[in-house]
């Protein structure tokens, strides 16, 4: 009984074979691994772009929990100074208090979003919290804000509650 290694059946069959047809067999097996260089090449390059792009995400989003946190903070310091007497001394210095940490919150991406009465509805930024008949107001046409809503770098953090104008 014969045992024939791998290796030995290949060397027989390219004892076989002209120089000709081993040249075009080594031509194929290097096409072969150019494609799959250019494959793992390709994949990897994809790779680092994805990583990229999550890295510029998270960037991006990395203050969103501390800022929708804040959202509660804007909101009673608002209603603080709407309650508040002109002549409050300490009304000013809410005032400037609320602008600074508006002018911060901006600079790291959050926006408001206050639509006026006469503003158009829009679901994607607004939630309706009722309708009401507004004889002046076209139909679909936000007719009061309860609250703002903000948005950090394009994507949703709290929409704005309103009431919207219906059909007659």
């Amino acid at each position: 009984m014969t045992h024939e290694h791998p290796q030995d059946s290949d060397a027989a069959l390219e004892g076989e074979l002209s120089p000709q047809d081993q040249i075009e067999q080594l031509k194929g097996e290097v096409e072969q691994l150019r494609a799959e260089a250019l494959r793992e090449r390709a994949d990897l390059d994809n790779q680092r772009k994805r990583l990229a792009r999550d890295v510029e995400q998270a960037r991006k989003f990395a203050n969103e929990r501390l800022l929708t946190e804040l959202l509660p903070l804007f909101d009673s310091m608002e209603a603080g100074l709407a309650a508040a007497a002109q002549s409050d001394p300490l009304r000013e210095g809410l005032e400037l208090t609320l602008r600074q940490l508006h002018r911060i919150a901006e600079t790291n991406g959050l926006v408001e979003v206050f639509p006026q009465a006469g503003d158009s509805f829009d679901p994607e930024r607004h939630q309706a919290m009722s309708m009401v008949e507004a004889g002046a107001l076209p139909p679909g046409a936000v007719a009061q804000t309860f609250q703002k809503g903000y948005v950090l770098n394009e994507r949703l953090l709290r929409p704005a509650l309103v009431v919207v104008a219906k059909h007659d």
